[in-house]
């Protein structure tokens, strides 16, 4: 069969990584993809938001399966243009994947449905929003409503900054319409877990657990980041603590989305906070994480299309999801003075080392390639994966594969995983 993935980041180069190993799938394109991609697939050059010029694309090549990657044309209705010309395609549709593109709905959601999570309210002018702060306790919270490329959440420690985070969310407009709205929550501490299971409406079948790290610098100092690094399993993720997750929340989730008449077919990524006063939900997504993917997918041992498929056709209860009995970690090189400013198109080297090494990938996230050499051409540039029997190993073969690629600003965090040493 032929697949069309949509998307150009590390998380679809994971994905394209795993429809390439089914022994169902004959040819793989990409739209846009990335210079990685170009190595598993044939990249063509459309935009993700261009539903017309995709739609054409699926038909014109007969494609048998699209997979949407980023969570940006799920939320504008990227699924329900191709199954409006009766594609098969896999992803929410519009009215489902609205619980990653506004939190104002998916905190409703959980308060009417009983699915745990922080306390909260939601603004849509800043004025009340000022006003709320006087009396409430710091720190605090503040969520921009709409998506912002995973990086519009402010955490405030006094009210000062959290006026000056209403300014530039609501009134200076940082993250533009994303702002419209806001989410004032009470701010949580615990581990922060990441969990992505397949859900076809009905069923939700989670996939092994993940911890992220989203600051920019070594001990969780410096800005929000779209995630700078990843490990699977967490070891705070107890068995426990998945059995109050899979009755309080993932079956919950699925159940309040088919009661609202918004059944949720695709890749569900709930952000948990482990708290002392229990597990609650930190958000949710409409689809694979980034960088989760990157280490969750590389431990799957299911054919993704025959997952995919019985995903769409609403018979996943047949499916039973299995992984590796090991570890993988994801360390990202990025571009030195991401997320806020950084110079591109730096020549990549060692990318070859890769090759035909068991265990080892090195995902792409911002590349291209320009004259017949692989540059750097964005933020966060490569995802360096590598799995071991346990945690402490494939964070010891992440690292060394980290030395192996060099280009000019090449920039990382050197703890990655160090919480691993922390482990109960």
């Amino acid at each position: 069969m032929k697949v069309l993935v949509i998307g150009s980041g590390g998380r679809e180069h994971a994905i394209v990584t795993s429809v390439a190993k089914s022994k169902r799938v004959s040819k793989i394109y990409a739209a846009p993809g990335n210079a990685g991609i170009a190595g598993l697939a044939e990249c063509v050059d459309i935009s993700v938001m261009d539903f017309p010029r995709l739609v054409a694309f699926a038909k014109e090549k007969a494609i048998d399966l699209t997979i949407v990657g980023p969570d940006d044309p799920l939320v504008a209705g990227c699924v329900d243009a191709f199954e409006q010309e009766g594609l098969q395609v896999f992803g929410p549709r519009r009215n489902a994947a609205i619980i990653e593109g506004s939190k104002t709905f998916s905190k409703d959601l959980m308060k009417k449905y009983g699915i745990p999570t922080a306390a909260y309210e939601n603004f849509d002018n800043a004025e009340a929003a000022l006003a709320y702060l006087e009396t409430a306790d710091f720190p605090i919270v503040l969520k921009a409503d709409g998506l912002a490329l995973g990086k519009g959440v402010l955490i405030c420690q006094n009210l000062e900054e959290a006026r000056a985070g209403v300014k530039e969310i609501m009134l200076d407009k940082h993250f533009g319409d994303a702002g419209n709205k806001l989410v004032i929550e009470e701010f949580m501490t615990g581990r922060e877990v990441s969990v992505l299971a397949f859900c076809d409406g009905t069923t939700i079948k989670t996939m092994t657990s993940a911890q992220d790290h989203k600051r920019a610098k070594d001990g969780d100092q410096g800005l929000n980041t779209g995630g700078m690094g990843t490990f699977s399993p967490s070891p705070f993720y107890t068995q426990e603590i998945d059995a109050f997750c899979q009755e309080e929340i993932y079956k919950k989730t699925i159940a309040a989305m088919k009661a609202e008449g918004r059944d949720f077919i695709g890749v569900l990524f709930t952000g948990l906070m482990i708290t002392d006063k229990g597990t609650k939900v930190l958000e949710f997504n409409a689809r694979f994480g980034d960088p989760e993917a990157q280490v969750v997918l590389p431990r799957m041992k299911n054919d993704m299309i025959d997952v995919i498929e019985a995903c769409i056709e609403g018979r996943l209860d047949e499916i039973e999801l299995e992984f590796e009995n090991n570890a993988a970690v994801c360390v990202v090189l990025a571009s030195d003075g991401y997320p806020v400013s950084y110079e591109k198109g730096y020549p990549i080297r060692g990318l070859e080392m890769f090759e035909d090494k068991e265990g080892y990938y090195v995902f792409h996230a911002g590349t291209k390639e320009t004259d017949g050499q692989i540059v750097t051409n964005g933020g966060r540039v490569l995802g360096v994966t590598a799995t071991g029997e346990d945690l402490v190993s494939a964070r010891a073969n992440a690292y060394e594969a980290t030395g192996w690629i060099t280009f000019e600003n090449k920039y990382m965090r050197h703890d990655i995983g160090k919480a691993i040493d922390e482990q109960p």
